[in-house]
């Protein structure tokens, strides 16, 4: 079997068809819940990178009955895909909150007959175990995977954007997540400020170590919003960004120390246009996407070839 399917790369379409032996597609669904990192919490006022929609600017808008955003979100993208169909729970932090009322929304997605697979997005400290025993009990009925927003082992980063957590609760909530048989999907953010290059190697390395127990990467440059605290830096004292060639070129870096059966899941971001500030060439996905894959053949190279 092609595993990659024709890619240099292991990506969600490829894995997809490979477990579901067909084309699958994401319904961006919203659990209406909050985040710690915003409502004290944690902390006030979430990453500093982080619109008013807790990373999930496109997701359905939130009603109370899940199965009428899922019959929403199907018309949507039904010009893409006729399903099946992945419940995808994208915005804010979707282990947070009333354990029963989260419960009726991930088992009522799960049970129903369109839906493959439940994506669930959250924080590591936000994993107790009553949570965690839903998140087992939702697995028995459909596949779960779960979603960390890990973004940069580097702490001195991450407290400047205000993650709100250290590096070591990551681990643990990998860990049992692990041992309950629900894979981890973990984001790394690309271009955050003060980075280096080899920093952000060292990220997608550490990444790497983890496989099994992180069986997919998000990764995605760093999209800078209107209405966030990096988006009022950024006008008030520019920093670099992303050039496209620049980009692509950090990002094949990557693919080429992560694991050959790690799942990438993403390898560019959506910023919604009337908020994205930098970088603008994002906003063209398909040029983004041709330019990486041509850049990929160009150093011949493919995922996996520096791993070690």
């Amino acid at each position: 079997m092609d595993l990659y399917q024709g890619r240099r790369y292991y990506s969600a379409d490829a894995y997809m068809k490979n477990t579901f032996k067909k084309k699958v597609y994401r319904l961006a669904l919203d659990a209406g819940c909050t985040c710690p990192n915003r409502d004290g919490s944690v902390s006030v006022g979430g990453c500093s990178f982080c619109s008013e929609g807790g990373s999930g600017d496109f997701a359905e808008a939130h009603l109370e009955d899940i199965d009428e955003q899922i019959e929403n979100a199907k018309m949507l993208v039904e010009h893409k895909c006729e399903g099946p169909y992945i419940a995808y729970f994208q915005s804010f932090t979707n282990t947070y909150g009333d354990t029963e009322r989260l419960s009726d929304i991930f088992m009522k997605a799960a049970g129903n007959p369109d839906i493959v697979c439940v994506d669930i997005a959250t924080r590591p400290d936000c994993l107790q175990d009553d949570k965690l025993e839903m998140l087992r009990q939702v697995n028995a009925v459909k596949p779960v995977w779960v979603e960390l927003g890990l973004q940069t082992i580097h702490e001195e980063t991450a407290r400047a954007f205000n993650r709100g957590y250290e590096l070591p609760v990551f681990e643990e909530a990998v860990e049992k997540l692990y041992k309950l048989g629900i894979p981890v999907i973990a984001h790394l953010i690309l271009g955050l400020p003060g980075e280096s290059h080899d920093d952000m190697i060292n990220s997608a390395r550490y990444i790497a170590s983890k496989f099994p127990r992180v069986s997919g990467v998000k990764l995605s440059m760093l999209h800078i919003l209107k209405g966030t605290r990096m988006g009022e830096e950024f006008i008030r004292e520019p920093f670099h960004t992303f050039t496209l060639p620049e980009y692509a070129d950090l990002l094949i870096d990557i693919l080429e120390v992560l694991p050959p059966e790690m799942v990438v899941h993403r390898i560019t971001g959506d910023g919604p246009r009337k908020l994205l500030i930098a970088p603008l060439w994002s906003m063209d996905k398909k040029n983004v996407l041709n330019t990486i894959a041509h850049r990929m053949k160009q150093r011949n190279t493919f995922q996996g070839k520096c791993f070690d």
